[in-house]
């Protein structure tokens, strides 16, 4: 029952969120929790369709800490996630180079790796049990603020319905209206350059060809093949019984053509030539259906997340788009809900615009210092020196780092609200 779950008192403040993934979900559990009053809108309106979506997603511990604060969130999660801490990296012609352990991390929290459609489904049945007012098939046209009543909203598209609350939370994504009224124009996403192949399917299909049944066959697994501006992960989860491969490619095409669409596995290949037979084998093996193509989209960081009038906030890939390889854009993602949720708790419903600059404050310099490292880490594998990483294999582990890993949002938050708020109103920015 939606009263079981711990919550603080009313606070009186409405909060509209529009976007149910990651980042609108972690905005609108956190807004309950803080005794907000949520609603909670998406365009898709069946959510079943996300479950659908076949590819992996990581929470390191920065981001695993709010789950924690969820009850029967975080074990469930754990339920159908690797169960690795380590990765294996070769050279794409076959031969080892190194492991990598994440061991030593668990004292920072919990690594989650599984299907995003999983994840993402634990977290939403969470959010419709804690009693949210969750509004599907409905798509957001346009949004709107004011200062007389003090309040923002959004207008419904082919309803004519407007919606309004205190505040509303822009949690859509890379292609979110809520940006229009942040930045005051429209602006398109880019093409980063790169695209991303990805593929999820049943361990069945490979468990008995010997070039590849390796990676099933001994519970789950995770390795890394690198090679000439491309990195190929594979991993095998729930005890080896599901498989599943991310690559990266070059990709020139205009974001405007399509963003995601089927790819085809002997299109995939293409880009594999000389590459060892277990990645082809894996490629090989995805069934029709099971693999997306994802242009990878890039944007300049913003002068700002939050509206003129400071009732209206961008949160997320809306704010913020990260390169996998940053291997932290899911978890930025719920600390952006996690320190908003808990800035409109320590501003009041007085205070709104205070706490929505407070929030931006708190995350403007960590979220871009943390997407920086998705273009660094490409780098570091794509443009490889090799005679010098047989040497020093080290020199392409992943770069793990206490600042971004050993972190806890919420906490943060509470400390530095006052501090951060002293400091917004030394410099005379209008509250």
């Amino acid at each position: 029952m939606a009263s079981a779950f711990p919550r603080l008192p009313p606070s009186g403040i409405k909060v509209i969120v529009v976007g149910a993934g990651f980042a609108g979900l972690s905005a609108a559990i956190e807004c309950d929790r803080k005794g907000h009053s949520v609603t909670l809108i998406e365009k898709l309106s069946d959510m079943d369709e996300i479950m659908r979506i076949g590819d992996i997603i990581s929470f390191d511990p920065n981001g695993s800490k709010a789950f924690e604060r969820w009850p029967g969130v975080v074990d469930a999660m754990e339920a159908v996630a690797r169960q690795t801490t380590w990765l294996d990296l070769y050279h794409h012609e076959g031969a080892f180079v190194t492991r990598q352990s994440f061991a030593h991390e668990r004292v920072w929290g919990r690594r989650i790796n599984g299907h995003r459609g999983e994840l993402h489904n634990i977290i939403y049945r969470h959010a419709v049990a804690r009693g949210i007012n969750v509004r599907l098939g409905c798509r957001v046209e346009d949004y709107f603020e004011m200062d007389d009543p003090p309040q923002a909203g959004v207008a419904l598209a082919g309803t004519g319905e407007r919606l309004t609350a205190d505040v509303v939370i822009a949690a859509e994504g890379v292609r979110s209206r809520g940006r229009k009224i942040v930045l005051g124009f429209d602006e398109n996403p880019k093409s980063s350059g790169y695209a991303v192949y990805r593929a999820w399917y049943s361990a069945e299909r490979i468990r008995d060809n010997p070039i590849v049944r390796h990676i099933v066959g001994n519970g789950d697994t995770h390795q890394g093949f690198i090679g000439p501006d491309i990195h190929f992960l594979a991993s095998s989860l729930k005890n080896g019984s599901e498989v599943n491969w991310v690559f990266t490619h070059i990709d020139d095409g205009n974001i405007e053509e399509s963003w995601q669409f089927p790819g085809k596995p002997e299109e995939a290949l293409r880009y594999l030539e000389g590459w060892c037979p277990v990645v082809r084998e894996l490629v090989k093996a995805t069934p029709e259906g099971r693999l997306i193509d994802h242009k990878l989209v890039y944007r300049d960081p913003l002068p700002t997340f939050i509206s003129p009038l400071g009732r209206i906030c961008l949160i997320g890939d809306a704010a913020h788009p990260f390169l996998p390889t940053s291997i932290q854009g899911a978890s930025q993602s719920i600390e952006d809900g996690v320190v908003l949720a808990t800035c409109l708790e320590l501003g009041g419903r007085d205070n709104i615009p205070r706490a929505l600059r407070a929030y931006e404050k708190l995350r403007y310099e960590r979220v871009h210092k943390a997407q920086a490292m998705g273009p660094k880490t490409r780098e570091r594998w794509h443009k490889a020196d090799w005679n010098k990483v047989w040497q020093s294999p080290e020199l392409i582990h992943l770069v793990r780092e206490p600042w971004l890993l050993h972190f806890d949002a919420e906490r943060d938050a509470y400390e530095r609200y006052p501090e951060v708020v002293a400091q917004l109103e030394r410099s005379k920015v209008k509250l």
